[in-house]
């Protein structure tokens, strides 16, 4: 949409994870020099941890896009919630091989077989699971077994594990011990700092022909980096409404306002949502203008906060939990200052209405 306004030639914010926008950030380039160290070892785990939109799936594709594939043979394994049972069914279809309607014994047998081919025609074979955290314990043991694999004194299956935070949790917990004999290196993707939140936003830019055209004003990056914390998909989602304001508003530079503005409009956009999903779509409905009316021992004033509610949804103001449960404790304090006696039942009836 905004493409054509500033001579893109493609959208330079796209949330899909795409390697030609791979950009080496410090915390990046540690990250691949540690899958790198992996594959040199050909052998063990490498695990590589981030958090939620950090360029966790964006790294991997750009290592693939890396490897030779006349010497490594690489399976990309995105899991879900995935069990022993089927995880050993999945590595084997990664790698080509027949799992439907096979028996473990079998599969086991045929994955051996499989990379012992690999490893005497001179290849190396190389899992890669990303979404690593939604693995259970018994999976991730599967996983663990299949580094037990050996020709001679070498490894057949090299592993990296790629997950957010809580796969480190994971690890540590007891039964993971023999997991973490097998790590080899473990590497946590931090955010982009403000320096590289700047390059980043012009690398990408720079990746569809970007000439300046929006200019960016230095302050605007502080704006981005403090609303995005540094998380490169984050950054894509605010910097791409970005350049849509700009398009629509006809700009050809970029303020620390302009930013603002969005980021206000997309706190409004969030908060209009939580509050519709945490009332059912009715405003902040704590209770019905009923219970209520039974509650205060007084309509007009059950009314009154029903319409107060409706305000803050029509105004798309953001409303926390915390506030609610405040004003429902005013609103009880009045109450028994009334002579009123509420029950548990209306209290719990308020509090599932926020």
């Amino acid at each position: 949409m905004y493409e054509s306004f500033y001579g893109f030639k493609s959208k330079p914010f796209q949330l899909n994870p795409d390697p030609t926008f791979y950009y080496g950030s410090r915390g990046h380039r540690r990250a691949m020099a540690y899958l790198e160290y992996g594959l040199h070892q050909s052998e063990g785990f490498i695990v590589i941890t981030g958090d939620v939109g950090a360029g966790k799936t964006t790294l991997v594709r750009s290592l693939l896009q890396r490897l030779d594939s006349a010497k490594v043979v690489a399976a990309h394994l995105v899991s879900t919630q995935i069990d022993a049972d089927d995880i050993l069914r999945l590595v084997a279809a990664s790698f080509g091989l027949p799992a439907k309607n096979v028996e473990k014994a079998d599969l086991l047998l045929q994955l051996e077989a499989f990379l012992v081919k690999l490893t005497a025609g001179g290849k190396r074979a190389l899992l890669i699971v990303d979404e690593a955290q939604n693995l259970t314990p018994r999976a991730v043991e599967e996983l663990r077994m299949l580094s037990n694999f050996q020709l001679e004194d070498h490894a057949l299956l090299q592993s990296f594990l790629v997950g957010q935070p809580e796969f480190r949790q994971t690890m540590q917990s007891e039964h993971m011990q023999q997991l973490r004999q097998r790590v080899i290196a473990s590497y946590h993707l931090g955010p982009l700092d403000l320096a590289e939140t700047r390059a980043y936003v012009e690398h990408r830019l720079g990746c569809v022909g970007w000439k300046t055209d929006p200019r960016f004003e230095p302050s605007a990056f502080d704006v981005i980096h403090a609303a995005s914390g540094g998380i490169p998909r984050r950054i894509n989602t605010l910097c791409d409404r970005v350049l849509l304001a700009g398009f629509l508003a006809e700009k050809h530079a970029v303020s620390a306002t302009d930013v603002d503005d969005v980021v206000t409009e997309m706190r409004d956009e969030s908060g209009s949502e939580s509050v519709a999903t945490r009332s059912g779509g009715a405003g902040i409905n704590l209770a019905s203008a009923g219970a209520l009316s039974g509650l205060l021992g007084d309509p007009a004033l059950a009314q009154r906060f029903a319409e107060i509610g409706a305000g803050y949804q029509a105004s798309r103001l953001e409303v926390r939990i915390e506030q609610v449960e405040r004003v429902l404790g005013a609103l009880l304090g009045m109450a028994q200052e009334r002579g009123a006696s509420p029950n548990d039942d209306l209290r719990a009836e308020g509090r599932q209405g926020a």
